[in-house]
């Protein structure tokens, strides 16, 4: 291993490999380029609008984990951090730990607490973490006689991965009804829908508190917002994610702080006594509501667009906190970087991250449109991380349901946003679909 550090500092990764190719793992890439001591960042598959801060190995895909395992041993790297949570829960971390490379994404086992919706409701009860009232189900007539019997808006979840499109919010039983068949019956989430969740809809507002881990210590980064349905005002289907802000106007530090101690660190705790260790990042999907917040669900890693959100307002050196929670000593490289509590330092200005997606998403978006004012909006003062993008013939073009995410900075929210606005207003392509009020006040209504 071939990191290093100063004397009384914690170890720095000189060599990282980051896994995935999204607007998420763009953001990582950018973030831990910039920490002092980090020589090379490598990107596994990457994308083609990344080569500005980090090596990308468009070859060796995100569900390859042979081949990244061989990636990583072959380039010699430090540490490896696991974007997407697919990797995670097919083992990819196991398969690294195996082969002696510290690794920041949870084991398969652990993982499981996003793979599986009802698994989280069983570690999250046994850990006295507050949920909604909610049960698990495989057959659609008891799954619509509780819906019934919470007399009134439920949530219908599909137990496994749907890339973030898996919870539909139904304001009838003949709603609830359809959402039902949708899963157990037409398969539209094929395996992830063998089981399904039903829930009751809290009401409150969202929010999103992803603590950097290892298996008994959690350090929160700072807290966002994320908006998951496709038109402003909340309206329309959910996708994975349409833009998002960092700070959160009412979570302060102290109930975030809480938030650690009533729902990470004990969550923490239920797993490991489980036989699944925990080491990555813990994300707490939140709603706060008059009684407090609420777990809505757990994943586990960055979320996207959040960490597009949160990344650049975090204030100390990320890569030897990732390395340490890799390695079990956080707690350790906490106190060498002068952390006095629970949460990672951030710079006091605020962000908004809005997602710029393509025409037909979140069901099958249009590819192959002509991007233009990319150079523009990064000109303009704002980052720029690329998802669904492709290069041909010198130009950028669509390639994907979420193309890119603009990033503004300002001194709070609104600057923020207005930011992020304008320069998104400077990226151009057919069908593009964009929310206008994300960091806005229209988007702090409830869902």
């Amino acid at each position: 291993m071939s990191a290093g550090s100063a004397p009384g500092l914690p170890l720095v990764p000189r060599s990282i490999l980051v896994v995935g190719g999204g607007a998420r793992e763009h953001a990582l890439a950018w973030r831990l380029h910039a920490d002092p001591g980090v020589e090379r960042i490598l990107e596994a598959p990457g994308n083609a609008g990344h080569g500005d801060v980090a090596q990308v190995f468009p070859d060796v895909d995100a569900d390859e984990n042979a081949a990244l395992v061989a990636l990583a041993r072959q380039e010699g790297v430090d540490l490896v951090v696991v974007g997407p949570e697919a990797p995670l829960v097919s083992g990819l971390a196991d398969r690294m730990r195996a082969a002696g490379i510290p690794t920041f994404g949870p084991c398969a086992a652990a993982a499981a607490l996003e793979g599986s919706k009802a698994l989280c409701r069983r570690i999250a009860t046994r850990a006295g973490v507050p949920m909604a009232a909610g049960a698990v189900f495989d057959a659609l007539a008891p799954a619509l006689a509780y819906a019934a019997s919470l007399d009134g808006p439920v949530a219908v979840k599909a137990d496994g991965l749907a890339a973030g499109k898996g919870v539909t919010i139904c304001g009838t039983l003949e709603d609830a009804e359809t959402a039902l068949r949708d899963v157990l019956e037409r398969r539209v989430f094929g395996d992830a829908g063998r089981r399904v969740i039903v829930e009751r809809v809290l009401e409150g507002r969202e929010a999103s508190v992803i603590a950097i881990c290892d298996t008994t210590t959690a350090l929160a980064l700072p807290a966002a917002r994320d908006h998951k349905r496709i038109l402003a005002g909340d309206r329309g289907p959910n996708t994975g994610g349409m833009g998002a802000y960092s700070p959160v106007p009412d979570l302060d530090d102290a109930a975030v702080a809480q938030v650690v101690a009533d729902f990470h660190v004990p969550t923490l705790a239920a797993l490991a006594a489980r036989g699944r260790p925990f080491r990555g990042a813990l994300y707490a999907g939140l709603m706060l509501t008059d009684e407090g917040p609420r777990l809505l669900e757990y994943n586990v890693r960055f979320g996207d667009p959040e960490a597009q959100a949160i990344l650049p307002r975090v204030a100390v050196p990320l890569a030897p906190l990732l390395l340490a929670a890799a390695t079990d000593r956080l707690a350790e490289a906490a106190a060498a970087l002068g952390i006095d509590g629970v949460l990672v330092p951030a710079r006091p200005e605020a962000t908004v991250a809005v997602v710029l997606a393509a025409e037909g998403y979140p069901g099958t978006p249009a590819t192959g449109d002509a991007i233009e004012g990319i150079d523009a909006a990064r000109a303009a003062g704002a980052l720029v991380f690329e998802a669904g993008t492709a290069c041909r013939d010198g130009r950028r073009v669509t390639a994907g349901g979420r193309v890119l995410t603009v990033v503004g900075r300002g001194r709070d929210v609104p600057d923020a946003a207005a930011r992020a606005h304008a320069a998104a207003d400077l990226v151009r392509f057919r069908g593009r679909q964009v929310r206008g009020d994300i960091g806005l006040p229209v988007a702090e209504r409830a869902p």
